[in-house]
């Protein structure tokens, strides 16, 4: 059975005669506007107000005098996410966004304290839910499932940001790491990510942007050809076709020497390490059997390994035990010998760890909410 990779969009879409910029390319947007007679300049004010300065009136920064009045209805009055929670770790400072679409979905968003005092990046969703179907991650639990537009994806980072800054916090980076398949929705992620380095008000480094996915073959090799400065995270689950398969049973359709050819060619490409992440599971995948598969699998392919401790609300699996991990962690400097870090995945005691996010499925639970 093949992979959808176009989930359904809204039904019923917000509605504007005008123009969004965050709903086109950069490239798209600026030919547009040019046809339409205003001015390059103008139309980067446009952007700037919408994405780098959360307007909900762009005409507020604009230059007026570049705007006819006959083209004034052409700067649409953007929709926004509703933000419905907005929780903050008592333990780490992580905090967690509940957002709703319009069509009554919710999607979650998490603020990542970096270790820089000031800075923070974004956990953006990409779908509502997800198909993927990792055994270990609540947002597969979810019933309802569609991609985000690039609006709704670009909205939760404009949110987070004006949270961060009312806290005198900036934000330098962004991971699409939180709920979906990032690879699934392929347009509509680098279109928001292409926005979030647009050099307007507060851009992003393309190299402070992750895009993560389980291992997409098709996509993988697309987003390699296509050159872009973002960076390329890869969550491998296991080392082997038989491990994936209990814990990342869609992805491992496709034979995990496969991925790794992929994640190769993209590594030689970039001249640059690929980002495997791994979610640690005990008694599962940290053996030292683990640690030789993984490095016959990688051979010679230059990656960073990100260990990551799994995090599930239905406890059928736990992370691995000090003695687990040290073992696992002894195994892989001898066997692989590639840099390998612990990643860590904050926010627990609010469900903002990695594999928790559930939108209204389990976000709304035991959870004090900041007024």
């Amino acid at each position: 059975m093949q992979i959808a990779r176009n989930e359904s969009t809204p039904d019923s879409p917000p509605t504007s005669s005008g123009i969004d910029p965050r709903s086109m390319s950069p490239h798209s947007f600026f030919s547009v506007t040019v046809r339409s007679g205003i001015s390059e300049e103008c139309a980067r004010r446009w952007a700037g107000a919408v994405i780098g300065n959360g307007l909900a009136d762009p005409t507020e920064i604009m230059d007026a005098s570049q705007i006819a009045r006959s083209n004034k209805a052409l700067v649409a009055r953007p929709p926004s996410l509703t933000l419905t929670k907005h929780d903050r770790s008592a333990i780490d400072g992580f905090e967690k966004l509940l957002f709703q679409t319009h069509d009554r979905k919710f999607i979650e968003t998490v603020l990542i304290p970096l270790e820089k005092e000031g800075r923070v990046s974004v956990c953006l969703s990409s779908q509502v839910g997800c198909v993927m179907g990792c055994t270990f991650c609540a947002t597969a639990k979810m019933p309802e499932r569609r991609n985000l537009e690039s609006w709704e994806i670009l909205d939760q980072l404009i949110q987070a940001r004006a949270i961060a800054r009312s806290q005198g916090r900036t934000v330098t980076g962004a991971v699409f790491m939180g709920m979906g398949e990032p690879f699934l929705n392929f347009s509509n992620v680098i279109t928001a990510a292409d926005w979030m380095r647009y050099p307007i008000k507060d851009a992003i480094s393309g190299k402070s942007i992750t895009i993560s996915t389980v291992g997409l073959v098709q996509e993988i090799e697309r987003f390699t050809d296509m050159n872009l400065p973002f960076r390329l995270s890869i969550s491998l689950g296991a080392a082997t076709d038989e491990k994936r398969a209990i814990l990342v049973p869609v992805a491992a359709r496709t034979p995990v020497a496969r991925v790794m050819q992929a994640a190769r060619r993209y590594a030689l490409t970039k001249r640059d390490r690929v980002n495997l992440s791994y979610v640690c599971v005990s008694g599962i995948n940290v053996s030292e059997q683990d640690a030789i598969d993984l490095a016959t699998l990688i051979g010679d392919t230059p990656i960073r390994l990100d260990l990551i401790d799994v995090t599930d609300s239905s406890g059928r699996y736990h992370p691995p035990t000090p003695e687990e991990l040290k073992t696992f962690r002894n195994a892989l400097a001898h066997h692989v010998r590639q840099p390998v870090a612990r990643r860590y995945s904050g926010g627990k005691d609010i469900r903002a760890s990695c594999g928790s996010l559930a939108g209204s499925s389990l976000g709304l639970l035991d959870a004090p909410q900041l007024v």
